[in-house]
């Protein structure tokens, strides 16, 4: 038997990505397509600000159709869920019966998911889920993966962390408090290379901006 296929939630940053590489190895899933939000306003991947050439180039890195899924700024809940639903439905019909998180401990997050995939024919799966995350974090370095910090909540980092590499350095200098792979939200990333990938994006940092209690860097494919 064919193994059951599925798509990855595609945040365009690490986790997912590691999700992704675990899934690869083991071999239980055939994944079919990355699944994405991205905000209509800015066109920019929702909550990590990311570019859509930048995730263009990352599907296409790891050989995968994009599923974009657009919504608003900002967006009602109503409006997210009822977007995400007909995404499910869409893949339901395509044969897909599971869809692939990079969550890591949010209890909260991942109940939530469970909740809204319970009877639609697509189960979550969460390759990452309770991995103690320094030395997850470690080992995604290791790997090869590479990431820029393309968001950081002011709340947790400095803004000057915004654009930095997800490195061993980096996971040197993050304050007590913050988790190695920003599973609270205290930074999201956007992964440039990888075992996952089959070839490094050429990336630049450029702007740094700050809005709504965050600072963002804007990532720049070069061409």
């Amino acid at each position: 038997m064919p193994p059951p296929k599925a798509l990855i939630s595609w945040s365009s940053g690490k986790d997912s990505a590691f999700a992704l590489h675990e899934v690869r190895v083991a071999g239980e899933y055939d994944v079919v397509g990355a699944l994405t939000t991205v905000t209509e306003t800015f066109e920019r991947v929702s909550i990590h600000g990311v570019r859509q050439d930048i995730l263009h180039a990352q599907c296409d890195a790891v050989g995968l159709p994009r599923i974009i899924v657009p919504i608003p700024y900002p967006c009602p809940n109503e409006i997210y869920e009822a977007r995400m639903a007909e995404a499910v439905a869409r893949a339901v019909a395509d044969g897909i019966t599971h869809m692939i998180f990079g969550d890591l401990f949010l209890q909260d997050i991942r109940a939530y998911r469970e909740q809204k995939l319970a009877g639609t024919g697509i189960a979550p799966v969460f390759p990452l889920w309770e991995r103690p995350t320094q030395p997850l974090a470690q080992a995604m370095i290791d790997s090869g993966l590479e990431a820029y910090l393309a968001t950081v909540d002011l709340k947790h980092l400095p803004a000057e962390f915004a654009g930095r590499r997800f490195d061993a350095q980096l996971l040197a200098d993050l304050p007590g408090g913050v988790d190695p792979c920003g599973e609270n939200g205290e930074f999201h990333t956007c992964v440039v290379a990888g075992p996952m990938f089959s070839h490094r994006l050429d990336v630049r940092t450029g702007e740094r901006v700050v809005r709504d209690g965050y600072a963002y860097c804007d990532l720049l494919l070069n061409a």
